[in-house]
Order: C-alpha cells, then structure tokens, then sequence
C-alpha cells in the first residue's frame, strides 16, 4: 500500500535511478563520506552540512603531503624552487576562483580567513563622511559580521546602535522581500556609507539578487561590500560585470577548503591602484619581486592581492587547491544546475511532513541549502539528536531552525530520500 504522507513516486527506486540518469552523482567518489552510527562496515552518513563544512577530497591528503616533503626535503628553500614555489603559491588558484565568482583573476586574492578579510574591506571601503555614516545590512545578520561591523563604527567614534540599520523581514514572514531592501537603501539614501549583505543568508538560506541590490546600493551613493561565505560555490556569480566594490568570503563550505582554510577577497578592479584609498598593510601585500627590499615605503601589489599582508599558509593552499580542480571539471554551470535539482527534489520530499520550510521556494531565490523550523528549540534540538543516531548529519541555527543542505558535488538523490526518510522516524516522539 502506497504511503499516503510521501509524494507520488517518492520511492527509494526513484531516487536511486535518478542518481543512475546523472553523470555528475559520480562527483561523490571524488570526497571521503563519513561512517555512518554502523562505522565502516555500515552505510555512510548522509552528510547534509556542508553549508558548516565541506567534505574532504580524497586528493586533498596527497596534495598536503607534496608540500610536506618540500618542506622535508628543501626547507626554506621551497618558497623559491620548484614548479610550484611556495613564494607565489597562491597566485596559481586566481584563476579557477575568479571562474567560481565571475572575476577577472587580478580581482581575487587568497589571503587570511573571513572575518579578518572582512576587517581589511571594511578598512578600505566603509569610509564615512558628514552624515553618510551608516552601514546598512540585511537580517538575520551573521553575529561575526555584526560584531566586524560594530567595531569599525565604533572605532571611527560613530555611534553602532543608530549607524547599524539591519533590515529584518516583515512580522510573520522568514525571509527578506528585496522591494523592501531596495527601498530601505533608497529611503536613507542621505545616510547611508555602505551596504552591507550577505549572498546567501546563513540562517534562512535565502540567495539575494546580488546585482540588483549591488546597483540600488550605488544609486544611493553608497559603496557595496557583500559577505559571500555561503555564495560562493554554491551559486553563480558574476562580480566583476554586476559591478560589486568588494566582497570576501571564505572557502570551507561549499568549496571543501578543510577546516579553517584559507580565505578570498574580491576587488574591483576599478579600485585597484588608487593611492588615496586606506588600508592595512603587510610585506604579503607588495609585488614579489619587492618583498625583500626592506623598503620603508609600503607599494602595493597590483589588483586585490594589494590587500594581502601576511604570508602564505601553504598547507592551507594544498587542501584548497585540490577542491577548485574538481570545481574547474565540472563548472559553475552544471553545479548550479544539478544543485536546483537535487534541492528541488528534497523540498519535494519534504512536502507531506509537518514542518515549515523558510528558505524560498523560487529556485533562483535559494541555494543548496533548505532551512526547516520546527517551532521550538526544544524540537529542533531533538529532533537533530535523533537523526544523528540515524546517520544524518545536519545542524541547529537559532533558535528553531534545523539546516539541510544538499550539496551538488557529493550529495544524492538517494542522500535527499534516506534523509527525510530519517526525518519522518526521527520527528516521531520528538518533543
């Protein structure tokens, strides 16, 4: 007998011959799936957190290994030898990053993690004058840029608790209407230093129209800066030609950095070389053939690598690189494409259950991210342990919300069935 709280053909054999028609499902040999509560004789984990954090590549250990026997072998001297010193190591990932966010590979620098990132920006591009002191951003607001943004109003001796406008959305809606952020951007025009907003919100995962807001933002005279950490290979972007001042995000989410990894920062290139514009300095941040020079005066590197100012984390770069190999395989096109199918057929899945999906349903409005409330912290909470003794690892955000995220290169359709399948049990009994 059909099950009358699952959709139409929601079946496990649906699933898995969904898997067996996409080419890309076969992305997922490329990363190391956790054990499942069976260990490693059971079935793996269906890993739906990797809006928390990527899973690992499997060629991300012997890239780490390449530059540990560099350093074994030549020591310092591996900054300067070799096919790839580690002098310039960075330079070599430009390229397949500005492809993930629609650069030119000048604008893009990969440097520090993404709140200092954020700092360096915020150095350079919030720079109030008069009564233009405001940033304005979008809520919910992530609490590490709400405290980066504090801090640099009050550091200017400007007041954060009236020069922090946080847009949230309307009473009894979970997610923002971009009517009204433009017309919050519009109404303080006078005010308003910088606009400040998130790609994909960490919350509720709703994607906001980067261009759109981008322009809205310029026409109130404000500079743009975007906080791309849940964008940035997870939707497709194109930074350079929307016109966006500046943007930063980091790269152990979606683009399966490792833990900690390093970070990455956009720059217009029509900023770039501007003699007059602040920022915060570091030997990392000149030209390479300069380092040394042991000069007193500071000259920046050409393009966002002018931005830089600490050296290096090699390892860091390994890990990172062996991820935006498979990205350059495979392409933002068809990542984006498959991510709309795979997230589509989870909220399809999740349809009959008695939950509230918050995150919109227009595709174009979302990421591989779906964010689920279930009306008290206390559900959500419980709800979360059961399914991690069922193999399902996912994540609370406050104070209700559990976060599920389907993510394109190593999540299936089968994945999206045995997880809801695991919700239904997990939400019987629930609290």
């Amino acid at each position: 007998m059909a099950d009358a709280r699952r959709p139409t053909g929601a079946t496990e054999a649906d699933a898995l011959a969904r898997d067996a028609a996409d080419p890309l499902s076969s992305y997922r040999d490329r990363f190391l799936i956790p054990d499942g509560p069976g260990g490693p004789d059971g079935l793996p984990a269906i890993y739906l957190a990797g809006q928390s954090l990527g899973l690992q590549p499997r060629t991300a250990r012997a890239a780490v290994e390449a530059e540990l026997d560099r350093w074994a072998g030549l020591g310092v001297e591996a900054f300067f030898t070799g096919e790839r010193p580690w002098f310039t190591l960075d330079d070599a990932l430009r390229e397949p990053m500005a492809r993930i966010v629609g650069a030119r590979p000048a604008e893009v620098a990969l440097l520090n993690t993404l709140t200092i990132n954020i700092h360096l920006l915020l150095t350079s591009f919030y720079r109030p004058s008069g009564r233009r002191r405001r940033i304005l951003a979008d809520g919910p607001l992530f609490p590490s840029d709400r405290h980066a943004l504090v801090s640099h109003i009050a550091a200017r001796g400007l007041d954060p608790s009236s020069d922090l406008v946080v847009i949230e959305p309307r009473d009894g809606e979970p997610t923002l209407r971009t009517d009204d952020l433009e017309a919050a951007i519009a109404d303080r025009r006078p005010e308003l230093a910088m606009v400040f907003l998130s790609g994909v919100n960490f919350a509720t995962g709703q994607a906001l129209d980067v261009e759109r807001l981008t322009a809205a933002g310029h026409a109130a005279g404000a500079t743009v800066v975007w906080d791309l950490a849940h964008a940035a290979g997870n939707v497709e972007l194109a930074l350079h030609d929307w016109d966006v001042d500046a943007a930063a995000w980091c790269t152990y989410k979606y683009l399966n950095g490792g833990p900690g990894a390093v970070g990455a920062i956009f720059v217009h290139e029509r900023f770039h070389g501007d003699p007059h514009r602040p920022r915060l300095a570091g030997w990392w941040g000149e030209d390479a053939d300069r380092r040394f020079a042991m000069e007193e005066a500071f000259m920046p590197a050409e393009g966002a690598a002018g931005w830089k100012a600490s050296t290096n984390p090699v390892l860091a770069l390994a890990t990172l690189g062996a991820s935006l190999a498979i990205f350059d395989e495979v392409g933002m096109a068809a990542l984006r494409a498959r991510s709309v199918a795979l997230t589509g057929y989870l909220e399809w899945l999740l349809t009959p259950l008695p939950v509230e999906v918050v995150t919109p349903r227009d595709p174009a409005a979302r990421g591989a991210q779906l964010s689920v409330r279930f009306g008290s912290a206390a559900s959500a909470e419980g709800v979360l342990a059961r399914l991690a003794a069922l193999g399902i690892v996912a994540d609370v955000r406050a104070p209700d919300i559990i976060r599920l995220a389907p993510v394109p290169l190593y999540n299936t359709y089968h994945d999206a069935w045995r997880a809801v399948a695991s919700l239904r049990e997990a939400m019987t009994g629930a609290g």
